[in-house]
């Protein structure tokens, strides 16, 4: 069964712990440093083509993906601002690399269309949902999944495109990840789907009672 995402003003989180309104706080410093990696990530990886630090950057990014949301629930300094920040740092993460890596032709175009056509579709859903007054929907474990597979994947891509010694290896498995990600990537995008059209169906039928 399918959680209902809160109305945009509603004071709780999608798991039911209480939001509040803080902008300083730890997770969201921690977000906001991740931001940061962006950035310097584009300017080691295309500018200078360090890509040992570029690899080192994109791992520190990738495995403090879930610190944030961690630390925020265990010292009970969830916010609102947080709940936006963390998936749009993973969004940019991700968008970023993969047009970086299409750039040093490090990923095939399709590949980057594939994950490309699925924000475009989220984008569309998240447009529809706040047009009913709706926030984002819930963050699902099938997309922190992809997420995570797809953060996991592309330091070890870069990894073998720069060390011949372990290309064969690091091609495997980084792809491996990779394919498995955006396979979750479009599951967790088609269930945001599905789930904006349920809310909108349901808003709908209740207007067209009252009007009744």
């Amino acid at each position: 069964m399918s959680r209902r995402p809160a109305r945009a003003e509603h004071p709780q989180s999608t798991d039911g712990t209480a939001v509040g309104d803080r902008v300083l706080t730890l997770p969201n410093l921690i977000s906001f440093v991740r931001l940061l990696g962006v950035p310097l990530f584009l300017y080691l990886f295309l500018v200078v083509e360090a890509d040992v630090a570029a690899i080192v950057v994109l791992a520190i990014g990738g495995t403090t993906d879930w610190v944030d949301g961690w630390i925020a629930r265990r010292l009970g300094q969830v916010s609102r601002l947080g709940e936006l920040l963390d998936p749009f740092a993973d969004r940019l993460y991700i968008l970023a690399t993969l047009l970086a890596f299409t750039a040093r032709e490090v990923v095939p175009w399709q590949f980057t269309a594939a994950l490309l056509a699925r924000e475009l579709l989220l984008l569309g859903s998240l447009a529809v949902l706040r047009r009913h007054r709706y926030g984002p929907p819930p963050v699902h474990y099938v997309g922190k999944t992809a997420t995570f597979l797809l953060l996991a994947a592309f330091p070890i891509l870069l990894v073998g495109t720069a060390s011949e010694s372990v290309a064969t290896a690091a091609g495997a498995i980084g792809w491996g990840l990779a394919w498995w990600g955006l396979v979750l990537y479009w599951v967790a995008g088609a269930m945001y789907v599905v789930q904006a059209a349920r809310l909108v169906r349901s808003v709908r039928a209740r207007s067209g009672g009252a009007a009744a």
